[in-house]
């Protein structure tokens, strides 16, 4: 997040990093933070619209990013009521200590349009190459839209640079070509200059001194694979059957076969929108999945690779391996390659939208490939509006059929065609809850932030709030849907459900009544009892009776009824041992659930939305799976197999079929996770169930979830869908 500070009704925060979807909130700084901020190199905010009562705003739209100069953002109240929608602000580096800059009731104006400007360009550029009204089809794979008016191809960086202040300077709008090979053209005529790097040294190959490669952007992946292959390097051969240029590849870091261009990047060249030049070495840059840490402004002039020696046949007999796998397994017809990037690791958009079965699907000329769902073929004279309405269809039926919203993948030539899709087919805000109060706040934390990233994969808006103590706050009550995230308290005891439930708001999991249940580990007891549920012998101590049970026999294990992460959990091997121990577990509560301890194999089952995944098999590197098992590690990782090798085919059913009872006599709703020692005997006996259970993409539900095929963002986006659909 992002503080404003109002004062006297202008608006200013020091900040350092922006993205599209931080939120603005307001705040106040004193003088001295503000100098000291300033001084430290950071960058401070301007911002416009709105009263102090509006409170936040989100980054929409990064039309610059960050430099030592300025920043453009485009921002958008939460409150459209309350805060006038539109504004542009900036962020601004030369400021004195203590100054603010005016802020208008308008958004600060680009530059005024140069009504001349064409005819200003072919007089201050005499060298310039332009051609005039090319088809896209001419300019890009996939051939949708009509013709660029005005195109420019610069020679060398400086032409580029100098184009670029031109550009800058008269207000002139530039689409910036590539390679083409994922670009969508448009129907009207662009109302601005066309850049391709095609000549010169944008085309280069460079063998540097230290061994390093140096490419000039304009390359095409396949191409500088194999000079680089000639060479004697190797490391592109995965990603040499990708047809765009070198640049367009590190712009959304393109990637196959498991490998990313990002990872072979010593050095960045480029140019700014306003003419400066930008470079980065590979320490200043995080590479994320399609993600680049690129400035959006930035147009890639070339780049530095550290490739691994390679025997050149070997090389180039992978290469041409690549690009017989991608015909055969890619549909041969005008495309733009995938429409639609994949929510997450292993999630594939094109099996998502084959689920919906809209393979053959057809608007105007463009068709879904029956070969590829992901790509749409253009089988002559498709229009970008025909584009815009089969990929809202497509998004639509997606987002019925599973709660994943898909991005798209594809660049557009008119600017406004991704806003326009987002707005026909809206991901509703979800807001996770995590921290709380108890003994696992920091596994919340973790769960918490692990979820948000993976419901941004699925593309919806996401609010993180950290809530410490278990009461509504006005954005939760405000809540479309609410994810809580939160372990142990009242978070995880039915008490945050309650006031979730009484306030009208739609929830992911179970409701207050069976997440009481569940958490209490006395009551849980009870009801598997009541069930005719295998669960190991027990009995309950309290401050006031504290003798250990008559029938019951050492070794036990004595558990705090409230608490989970194996928190308030201690073996008791002997008498001698037993008041030591009472003290160190009524800490936690005055009541105690005192379990006979049953050795054996340790699993868990996690069932979602009523079915059972397949076991895991737990092996703690010390016996027990305590706190330090589970996440510290201190005496060593455990071992989580799926699918569990000591298990026959028989025992797993088992399993999963008391889970699946579990599920269903706690009156669970979406997930839960059950616990099992399986004892020496074979026999399975339920330790306890978890209603809200750690969410990390490393924890155990989601580990279960993606060995039966359901990756992290597509188990997130059908928990919130699931509370969607049953509303309140």
């Amino acid at each position: 997040m992002v503080e404003l500070n109002y004062k006297n009704g202008l608006v200013a925060a020091v900040v350092q990093h922006v993205r599209t979807g931080d939120i603005l909130t307001t705040g106040e700084m004193d003088a001295a933070a503000w100098e000291q901020s300033l001084e430290s190199g950071f960058v401070t905010l301007v911002a416009s619209g709105g009263q102090p009562a509006a409170g936040r705003l989100r980054i929409c739209d990064i039309l610059m990013n960050c430099t030592l100069d300025c920043v453009l953002f485009k921002a958008e109240p939460e409150n459209p009521a309350v805060c006038r929608t539109g504004h542009y602000s900036c962020f601004h580096r030369r400021l004195r200590h203590g100054e603010l800059i005016p802020l208008s009731d308008t958004a600060e104006p680009a530059p005024a349009v140069v009504e001349n400007w064409e005819e200003l360009l072919v007089t201050a550029f005499p060298r310039l190459e332009l051609t005039r009204n090319i088809p896209y089809r001419d300019l890009t794979t996939f051939a949708v839209g009509g013709t660029v008016p005005l195109l420019a191809e610069p020679s060398c960086e400086a032409e580029l640079a100098a184009l670029c202040r031109f550009l800058s300077r008269n207000g002139v709008r530039r689409l910036l070509i590539g390679g083409g090979s994922n670009l969508a053209g448009m129907d009207k005529p662009f109302d601005g200059l066309a850049i391709r790097l095609e000549r010169g040294v944008f085309s280069s190959f460079t063998v540097c001194p230290d061994r390093t490669v140096s490419c000039g952007a304009a390359l095409r992946l396949p191409e500088l694979a194999r000079q680089a292959a000639r060479a004697g390097f190797g490391g592109l051969a995965p990603l040499s059957g990708i047809p765009g240029s070198l640049g367009g590849a590190l712009r959304m870091n393109a990637g196959a076969n498991g490998h990313w261009i990002g990872e072979l990047v010593a050095q960045l060249r480029g140019c700014r929108a306003d003419g400066s030049l930008w470079s980065a070495d590979a320490s200043d840059l995080t590479w994320g999945y399609r993600q680049s840490p690129i400035p959006a402004d930035v147009i890639i002039t070339s780049a530095v690779l550290a490739l691994p020696p390679s025997d050149p046949e070997t090389e180039l007999a992978a290469i041409r391996a690549e690009a017989e796998a991608r015909r055969r397994r890619e549909p041969a017809a005008r495309t733009a390659g995938c429409v639609f990037r994949n929510p997450d690791t292993g999630e594939s958009a094109g099996r998502l939208i084959d689920q919906c079965g809209l393979k053959g699907r057809r608007q105007g000329a463009l068709e879904v490939s029956v070969e590829h769902a992901n790509f749409l073929l253009n089988r002559g004279g498709a229009s970008a509006a025909d584009l815009e309405e089969l990929m809202t269809e497509i998004r639509a039926a997606v987002a019925r059929n599973t709660g994943i919203y898909l991005e798209p993948e594809l660049v557009f030539a008119d600017p406004e065609t991704r806003q326009r899709l987002t707005a026909a087919v809206p991901a509703p805000k979800v807001t996770v809850l995590m921290g709380g109060d108890s003994s696992e706040r920091s596994v919340s934390l973790r769960s918490g932030a692990a979820v948000a990233a993976a419901l941004r994969r699925a593309g919806y808006p996401v609010e993180e709030i950290d809530l410490q103590h278990c009461e509504l706050t006005p954005e939760i009550r405000q809540a479309t849907v609410v994810f809580p995230v939160m372990h142990g308290g009242f978070g995880e005891d039915g008490r945050l459900q309650k006031l979730l439930e009484d306030a009208g708001v739609p929830f992911v999991g179970s409701g207050s009544a069976s997440c009481a249940d569940v958490m209490d580990k006395i009551i849980s007891k009870k009801i598997m009892e009541q069930h005719d549920l295998p669960t190991a012998k027990w009995a309950v101590v309290t401050r006031e009776n504290r003798a250990f049970p008559a029938d019951l026999r050492f070794p036990v294990m004595l558990k705090a009824p409230q608490q989970g992460s194996t928190v308030g959990i201690v073996k008791v091997e002997s008498a001698a041992d037993w008041e030591t121990a009472l003290d160190e577990v009524f800490a936690y509560d005055d009541r105690l659930l005192v379990e006979e301890f049953v050795s054996g194999i340790e699993s868990t089952v996690a069932v979602i939305n009523g079915t059972a995944c397949e076991p895991i098999e737990i092996r703690p590197p010390h016996g027990i799976y305590d706190y330090d098992a589970k996440y510290l590690y201190k005496g060593g990782h455990t071992e989580y197999l799926i699918p569990a090798p000591s298990f026959s085919a028989e025992q797993k059913e088992l399993l999963k079929k008391l889970s699946e009872r579990f599920y269903r006599d706690f009156r669970c709703r979406d997930m839960v996770r059950v616990d099992f020692i399986i004892d020496g005997d074979g026999n399975p006996v339920i330790l306890e169930g978890n209603a809200l259970p750690g969410f990390t993409d490393t924890s155990l539900v989601p580990k279960a979830a993606k060995a039966a095929g359901l990756s992290f963002a597509r188990l997130t986006a059908m928990l919130v869908k699931n509370a969607l659909d049953r509303g309140c």
